[in-house]
């Protein structure tokens, strides 16, 4: 695994997705050069992966929330992504 992947992973949903907005700005502007832009464009889609993962874990684990018979929360069950 690559030191960048590695920091991707640590990084918050909210920083990755910010770094992501940023880059698709500057790859819009269209004043990155090629190299740039492509590393750019590589780490993008690892932020995008990494963004899609921490949503699908999010969701999941509400769907774990259980509910009463009068629709309140009485509990949680963890999430485990393995």
């Amino acid at each position: 695994m690559t030191k960048a992947v590695e920091t991707i992973e640590k990084m918050s949903f909210e920083a990755a997705l910010s770094e992501l907005e940023t880059i698709v700005r500057a790859l819009e502007s269209g004043q990155t050069p090629l190299e740039e832009s492509i590393a750019a464009y590589e780490r993008g889609m690892a932020l995008k992966k990494h963004c899609e993962t921490r949503l699908t874990d999010a969701r999941l684990r509400v769907e774990k929330i259980s509910l009463s018979a009068d629709g309140i929360a009485n509990g949680t069950t963890p999430f485990n992504p393995e």
